[in-house]
């Protein structure tokens, strides 16, 4: 429990950079420099003013030096960051396989509200997430699924290393280029753009952490949640179907989250 707590600390101040991520990188500008600063007035952001939750609550959602009200995004991000550190530490422990989904969901949780907010997947997070998601399949096994299954009937003797390698490989590969099939007939068919790159590489990230069933099952959710709860939002708010953007990027991402957080609880 004192693992998670500390998990939970630490996924405030991750949330927190998410935050200036998600402001900064659609506007291709550095996470860096300059210091954080208030989107209304310019003026630097204090540290006493920038502690995750504490600082949003003591100035009423609202800048100290403007008055400008703060988006409700930041103590979100914030605390659904310290959760999902907090749950995959409780389940997991502090391991590897605990540090991995803690990795994927700082990353998912960027990529939902980036998309949700400027509609844009920044690749520092989706080709980032992909790449580092190959890497640590060397080191932490990703999760049994069907490859794996296809793999062990085989009677050439696997190297764990490269069978993890490749189930993370063919997780990232196969579920994009089926998205990336499906927004080509759809471009085809209909002669505009229905589905974005950006969420093609966001389905890539999700395999190279969680495999193959994992980006397939997160497909299908996004998929379904995309479609129902757009299209209630699109006819409550009386909006044009044919020229609204959804944020399909958010619902992949949530969904990713889901089968995360399903995949931590697994034997």
């Amino acid at each position: 429990m004192l693992a998670a707590c500390l998990a939970l600390l630490f996924g405030l101040l991750i949330g927190s950079f998410l935050n200036v991520c998600i402001y900064r990188l659609p506007q291709d500008l550095s996470v860096v420099r300059p210091r954080s600063y208030c989107p209304a007035c310019s003026h630097p952001i204090a540290w006493y003013d920038n502690v995750p939750l504490v600082s949003y609550a003591a100035l009423r959602g609202r800048c100290r030096h403007c008055r400008a009200v703060i988006s409700w995004r930041y103590p979100l991000v914030e605390l659904l960051t310290g959760s999902l550190f907090f749950w995959f530490v409780l389940q997991l422990g502090p391991t590897r396989g605990g540090l991995k989904f803690c990795i994927l969901s700082a990353l998912l949780v960027g990529l939902a509200f980036a998309d949700l907010e400027a509609r844009i997947l920044p690749d520092e997070f989706t080709l980032g997430g992909t790449a580092a998601g190959l890497v640590l399949a060397w080191f932490i096994p990703v999760r049994y699924d069907i490859v794996w299954q296809v793999l062990s009937i085989t009677s050439f003797r696997w190297n764990p290393h490269w069978t993890s390698l490749v189930v993370a490989a063919l997780g990232a590969l196969i579920p994009c280029l089926f998205l990336w099939l499906a927004g080509w007939i759809y471009l085809k068919f209909r002669h505009r753009e229905g589905l974005g790159l950006g969420d093609v590489k966001l389905i890539a990230m999700t395999g190279a952490f969680l495999g193959l069933d994992g980006a397939l099952l997160t497909l299908i959710v996004g998929s379904l949640a995309g479609s129902l709860i757009g299209y209630a939002y699109i006819k409550a708010t009386r909006q044009d179907a044919s020229t609204y953007e959804l944020p399909f990027g958010t619902f992949l991402a949530l969904a990713a989250i889901a089968v995360s957080v399903r995949a931590a609880t697994l034997p």
